[in-house]
């Protein structure tokens, strides 16, 4: 495995190496001891799977207060997606910047999101599975949101924003601007 060290601090891209022949390929996805060295010394609690049906399906962007506050490792086992995170630690010299890349089965690539950021995704295609271990389990009480296309924040999606297919709640998900501090660098 690789790790590729992003423009914000935290954030982390995986690249899992893939031995191939002609029947296909094998490859290590996760391994505790190589992540925790090279990545982040946390422990993962929990993995989670969603399918999102329709093409620009977005999820987000979502987060847990503490003491549930997530980490997050994503990968997309079927599909394609836009994967986001917005730094909403006070204080962080990126507070309200985004990363973006894309996540499919056909890269294998991972987005290792620690607490203090938002996180989403956008569907490039139909019938996208999603895959994510989580260092807290969630809790109804501490999940919050950032509105996703919040202009301040400027994610470029791509997706057309006026066909977005959005949850109620991801609909009326508070501005950067009009979210309380949740979060200290």
């Amino acid at each position: 495995m690789k790790v590729e060290i992003l423009p914000l601090a935290g954030l982390a891209k995986i690249i899992p190496t893939r031995l191939g022949d002609h029947r296909g390929y094998f490859s290590e996805v996760f391994k505790d001891s190589w992540f925790r060295e090279n990545v982040a010394d946390v422990a993962f609690l929990q993995e989670n799977e969603s399918l999102s049906a329709t093409i620009g399906t977005v999820r987000g962007l979502h987060f847990q207060l503490d003491p549930f506050a997530q980490g997050k490792l994503v990968r997309c086992i079927a599909g394609r997606i836009f994967d986001v995170a917005v730094d909403i630690r006070v204080g962080s010299p990126t507070y309200g910047q985004w990363y973006g890349c894309e996540l499919s089965m056909e890269n294998g690539e991972q987005l290792w999101i620690p607490r203090g950021f938002a996180h989403g995704f956008a569907t490039l295609v139909s019938d996208c599975v999603i895959s994510y271990k989580v260092t807290a389990p969630y809790s109804a009480v501490s999940d919050r949101g950032l509105l996703w296309n919040d202009s301040e924040i400027g994610i470029e999606w791509p997706v057309p924003l006026d066909n977005a297919v959005l949850s109620d709640k991801d609909k009326l998900q508070p501005r950067l601007a009009d979210l309380p501090p949740s979060f200290k660098y």
